[in-house]
């Protein structure tokens, strides 16, 4: 397997294949190798949303670490999603369309108060994010439930922004930029900028709890089951660009297309975002445009 820079067009697929070979599978991948890929993929000084899942590399000299640095290295600014589950409040009003589950409801309080510089993140976020929060210098925003974390140039620019009821200020601020996003061995379910979308589309976010720095109950917004996402591969396809390292498939989309064309197919078809499960109350509630706020 070769590391292959490549649109999802089968002509530029094949130009591509023949002219771009960096990485061995069978070799472990090191710095240097992530940096030739970078620069490859057209990367260098960008503003990157990174998704990732670490174990697609293969192995990775150096771990998380490595990846980060080369990013760095390259002059990027890069940001992560560190969301904290286990800072959330059963729901405190009864609001309309607004996805609250059995679960959520039965939600044992535990006085926690989140602030930003918490080392603090739900373990599903990944080892690159947890590496993210875990770095010295790191920015991370202020939402209590579904904060981004950022390193480089941009990072504070990125993060600051960020409140709890502008919950994706940090991809607005992207769009403005031209940053782009990548996905390192996971799909379009993991794509946090659609639940942006959804909100550009017309849809209102979910309303949600948590405690502020006083102690005191505080609203907060957040998006709804992405487990349907991948339904809108179609609409981005000539947007993607692919490159392959070690045995990591990259998915690199310019954010500022993708969340647009993400939000035309919503509006013109609003079951596009559902998952599979038809009785899945967060997209029942989020295809009739979320939650009735009086």
């Amino acid at each position: 397997m070769l590391c292959v820079l490549k649109s999802t067009k089968a002509t530029e697929e094949k130009t591509e294949e023949q002219n771009t070979r960096i990485i061995d599978k069978f070799m472990k991948v090191t710095g240097k190798e992530l940096k030739k890929a970078i620069e490859a993929a057209g990367l260098s000084g960008e503003i990157i949303c990174v998704h990732s899942s670490l174990r697609s590399f293969g192995e990775v000299e150096g771990g998380a670490d490595t990846i980060i640095n080369a990013f760095l290295e390259a002059g990027c600014s890069l940001l992560a999603p560190s969301f904290t589950y286990r800072f959330y409040l059963p729901p405190r009003e009864e609001i309309e369309q607004n996805g609250i589950d059995d679960e959520m409801r039965t939600i044992e309080p535990n006085g926690r108060i989140y602030n930003s510089g918490i080392i603090d993140i739900s373990k599903d976020m990944g080892a690159i994010p947890r590496t993210m929060v875990f770095t010295d210098g790191r920015h991370r925003g202020n939402h209590p439930l579904n904060s981004f974390v950022a390193l480089g140039p941009e990072a504070e620019e990125l993060i600051s922004c960020q409140t709890a009821e502008d919950v994706y200020a940090p991809f607005q601020k992207m769009m403005e930029r031209s940053g782009k996003i990548v996905m390192m061995g996971v799909d379009l379910t993991k794509m946090t900028a659609i639940h942006y979308a959804e909100q550009l589309s017309g849809r209102e976010l979910f309303v949600r709890w948590a405690l502020d720095k006083n102690g005191s109950t505080m609203r907060l917004r957040e998006g709804s089951c992405s487990e349907g996402f991948n339904n809108l591969a179609p609409f981005v396809a000539d947007l993607e660009k692919q490159i392959t390292v070690g045995k990591s498939l990259w998915r690199i989309f310019p954010i500022k297309e993708t969340v647009l064309a993400c939000a035309d197919a919503i509006r013109n078809d609003k079951t596009i975002t559902h998952c599979s499960d038809s009785s899945c109350i967060q997209c029942n509630d989020m295809q009739k445009g979320g939650p009735i706020l009086h």
